[in-house]
């Protein structure tokens, strides 16, 4: 625990100017972004009597071994900047909101020569209209299919869209009238996208104006006594109204809205979202939050506005934005919103009539929102503490180990030996910082001098960084870094699991003890019994099968070895697709997939001569004589077979696999840790690939 006047400003040292500021902790970490209108009356109130803090402030503080900032000529720079910096370095002690969900959208690929429309999760992508969010993905497909009867637009995915334009037949929908079937040329690309903007304006609330010319149409058509078609029409529009039906209205004037209310108490806050477009609800979301922070209901709404539209460009900005509270400095946020928006935003708290009505449902949600979240974290949180507390019993440390790192090895019978590692910090997973190795020491299977080269090189690197920082120096700090990011290897744990028994853990315990690294404990997880064994110890540590600490230490494991596997298995699927082109020196994968898709497979490459193969764009005659020569020596490969079928995969098929293939990096961060491998396919494969 750092005394703050340890590193507290000099007088005067800090501006009087708006600006923003990082508290870093003792390895350089960005724990808290905050900004300021005077740097110099907000920093100085950090620095005060330890007593008149907040609690959380004061642990912040005592965190904290290092403050800066920077300063900025207006307070919208200034916000701009701290949600940048926020989002960049995840500070532990700001306020995050966490979905409590992934919600779906409603999409139409406007960026794509035929539009389609699917729900869509995640990011949202350039050229691609947006509808929702919605709380649940059927709620979307109800509405798609009631609208498809007037405006059939593609649904189907580019492969379906590719078979029915190769055979000239289209797809279900296209035969029961759902899809005006652009694959088979029913109608132009033009008239496709038609289609899809009138799609998009109906869904934008744009709604009277195409039900009337739609009754306009269906009266003519009547006169004109084409009875076929009016009915025809007049089933779309009652189609229409159905889908109306479903997002009833809430505001009369058509108003283009987000609502935020927020239910709070000491320790959470939960924030609920509507979006109204055109007067009705067109999408819902809500988000969870640790008050980690000393905040007002103010704070917590700027916080839910820059999470909301930091991303966000033009119309998905409304016009109009109701809060329960307004942050401190509602100007420069109001300004940052009309530059997001383009145009002006009007950000107020609702006084009276449908809108305080409506603020009112929100809240209602909010609110039930908060309890759910509560009762389903109450248990989680006690859990986790007590599962940190047993670990730290068992294991006969000082304290609950906050940061542990596991690692694992696998193979395949002695091929493609490699290496994970895995993080979990307050007992949750840190995907973020999971990193993988090859093993690059030694040929074959040794699981033992395997995990000794994996945690040399590991804290190799964490001891590389702290001289490299300038931790060891006497009395400065020396640190270069400047952009607060953790190094790769500098954040060093309080326990080291490794995954096997007592040999697994004398290697991990004998490199540390090579580097000279005698703070850091370790322990080992066998599967057979579930046995943990620490170091110099002939009996392993049994804790009781429903220990909280045993489940926290198997769940670690376990994570460790199915990244491991998962890496293993990448690996040596690339090798099984290896080309004959991999072997060409300074032939990359650009140019790889340009020789593909002139000559159409290797094997019509190989039989190319020189000339020809220079005719490739970016393709020199020594590249060619390379080329020439590397197929020449590699036999060709035997035909693949699909095991389901018996049918033998074309060399063009295999060839363009083979191009797709990447070397990985010996290190290299997973910030995505793939699908789960079951406990029962680990265990039934484990004898044979671990």
């Amino acid at each position: 625990m750092a005394d703050p006047s340890s590193y507290r400003p000099k007088p005067g040292q800090i501006p009087d100017s708006p600006g923003v500021y990082k508290f870093r902790d003792e390895h350089r970490r960005v724990i808290y972004v905050g900004k300021a209108k005077s740097l110099r009356q907000r920093l100085a109130s950090y620095f005060q009597d330890l007593s008149g803090l907040h609690p959380r402030t004061r642990t912040m503080v005592t965190t904290a071994a290092s403050v800066e900032w920077t300063v900025v000529s207006t307070e919208v720079e200034a916000l701009q900047l701290e949600y940048s910096w926020i989002k960049e370095f995840d500070p532990r002690f700001n306020v995050k909101y966490r979905d409590d969900k992934s919600y779906p959208y409603l999409a139409v690929t406007m960026n794509e020569e035929f539009p389609r429309v699917q729900v869509m999760r995640g990011q949202k992508k350039k050229g691609v209209r947006y509808f929702g969010p919605y709380g649940h993905a059927w709620a979307i497909r109800d509405t798609v299919d009631l609208l498809l009867r007037v405006f059939p637009v593609r649904t189907c995915s580019a492969g379906v869209f590719k078979n029915a334009a190769r055979t000239g037949r289209p797809c279900l929908l296209g035969y029961i009238g759902k899809c005006s079937a652009p694959c088979v040329e029913r109608v132009s690309p033009e008239e496709h996208r038609e289609l899809a903007e009138e799609f998009c304006d109906f869904m934008a609330g744009r709604t009277g104006t195409y039900i009337r010319r739609l009754e306009a149409r269906m009266t003519e058509a009547a006169e004109e006594m084409e009875y076929e078609r009016a009915a025809r029409l007049r089933d779309d529009i009652e189609a229409l109204k159905k889908a109306m039906e479903k997002s009833a209205v809430v505001l009369a004037d058509a108003t283009d809205a987000d609502l935020i209310a927020l239910a709070e108490d000491e320790l959470e806050a939960a924030v609920q979202i509507f979006h109204v477009r055109g007067g009705r609800v067109r999408g819902q979301r809500g988000w969870v939050t640790d008050k980690v922070e000393a905040v007002t209901t103010g704070d917590l709404v700027e916080h839910a506005l820059q999470q909301l539209y930091g991303e966000e460009t033009g119309d998905s900005v409304p016009k109009e934005v109701l809060v329960p509270a307004l942050p401190e400095l509602v100007e420069p946020v109001q300004e940052w919103l009309a530059e997001r928006r383009g145009s002006n935003v009007s950000l107020r708290i609702p006084q009276r009539g449908d809108k305080k009505a409506l603020m009112e449902t929100v809240q209602r949600n909010a609110l039930q929102a908060l309890g759910l979240h509560k009762t389903k974290r109450a248990s989680d949180l006690t859990t986790r503490s007590r599962a940190l507390e047993e670990i730290a019993e068992a294991l006969d440390l000082d304290s609950a180990p906050l940061r542990i790192e596991c690692y694992d090895i696998s193979h395949l019978q002695g091929d493609d030996v490699v290496a994970s590692m895995v993080v979990f910090e307050d007992g949750l997973a840190r995907k973020s910082e999971y990193r993988r190795f090859q093993i690059k020491g030694f040929e074959g299977q040794d699981d033992v001098r395997s995990m000794h080269e994996v945690i040399t090189r590991r804290f190799r690197r964490y001891l590389a960084e702290k001289e490299k920082t300038g931790e060891w120096a006497d009395g400065e700090t020396g640190l270069t870094e400047e952009d607060g990011r953790p190094k790769r290897f500098a954040y060093p744990p309080q326990l080291v699991v490794v995954d096997g028994g007592q040999p697994q853990v004398a290697a991990a315990k004998r490199a540390l003890d090579e580097l000279g690294i005698d703070d850091i404990a370790v322990c080992g997880l066998a599967k057979r019994l579930e046995e943990v064994w620490v170091p110099g110890e002939d009996d392993p540590v049994v804790l009781p099968r429903t220990s909280e600490g045993l489940y926290l230490l198997q769940r670690v494991r376990d994570e460790a070895h199915r990244f491991a596997i998962t890496y293993q298995r990448a690996k040596r699927a690339r090798r099984f697709r290896a080309s004959p082109l991999d072997d060409v020196p300074g032939l990359g994968e650009t140019r790889k997939q340009a020789l593909i898709k002139h000559f159409g497979s290797v094997k019509k490459l190989r039989s190319a001569t020189i000339d020809q193969i220079c005719e490739v764009p970016g393709i020199g005659r020594k590249t060619a004589e390379a080329i020439t020569v590397a197929l020449a020596q590699a036999a060709p490969a035997a035909p693949a077979v699909n095991t389901a079928t018996g049918e033998i995969m074309e060399d063009e098929e295999y060839a363009t696999d083979a191009t797709d293939a990447t070397d990985a990096e010996s290190e290299t961060t997973a910030g995505s840790a793939g699908e789960p491998v079951s406990a029962g396919s680990s265990d039934e494969r484990r004898g044979q690939e671990r």
